[in-house]
């Protein structure tokens, strides 16, 4: 793994969220999949983990969100966790995924990444997290990918052309759309391989 990313390893993350702004509107729900490589080298899901959050202090919350969602933020069977436990919980699930495949950061994966990413970097920064596992602006956007590699950048039809099951009434489910998404990526990545790209870099790398 630590070879095939240049010594990053490639974490997918989906949050759900009460609005489009990272430094205003409160993170909701947040899941990371973590990955990995069978014996062959191809790229296969780990492990999944996820929490409920609870909205920081002062959030902003749309009902827009809420009904695009469907979640409520004060439904007191979410058994949301401030911010902070949240994210230390992932984060350390994540570095120590990063410590077995033998890599020196994490890089996240998500579909529009860098939405996902700007709310993990705020919250963290909120947090006063420290040690954010996260390369901190490098991602892999499986919307784009998925547009190159499907002709469709949207998740669900990106997966209905890939030959994944997707349940719309499942979407928005922080935890489902990061499996989905994970599977998404590593069909791609995969894919790649099997038509020989990953050897074409390796041979590449041997003529330097």
């Amino acid at each position: 793994m630590a070879n095939r990313f240049r010594g990053f390893l490639p974490v997918v993350i989906d949050v759900e969220t009460a609005g489009f702004n990272s430094r205003t509107d409160a993170l909701l729900e947040i899941a990371a999949v973590t990955l990995t490589m069978d014996e062959n080298g191809f790229l296969i899901i780990d492990q999944s983990f996820e929490a409920q959050v609870d909205p920081f202090e002062g959030a902003n919350i749309e009902q827009s969100a809420l009904d695009f969602t469907g979640i409520d933020p004060f439904d007191p069977d979410r058994e949301a966790v401030p911010e902070r436990e949240a994210l230390e919980e992932i984060f350390k699930a994540v570095r120590k995924s990063i410590k077995a495949h033998d890599c020196k950061r994490a890089v996240l994966v998500g579909h529009n990444a860098s939405f996902d990413q700007g709310f993990v970097n705020a919250a963290s920064n909120r947090a006063d997290i420290k040690r954010n596992p996260f390369h901190p602006f490098s991602t892999f956007d499986t919307a784009t990918l998925g547009g190159l590699a499907f002709g469709q950048t949207v998740l669900a039809r990106a997966c209905q052309v890939a030959g994944i099951d997707f349940d719309g009434k499942q979407a928005h489910s922080a935890l489902y759309d990061t499996t989905k998404t994970a599977e998404l990526f590593c069909i791609i990545v995969n894919r790649w391989k099997e038509l020989g790209g990953w050897d074409m870099v390796d041979s590449y790398d041997d003529y330097e």
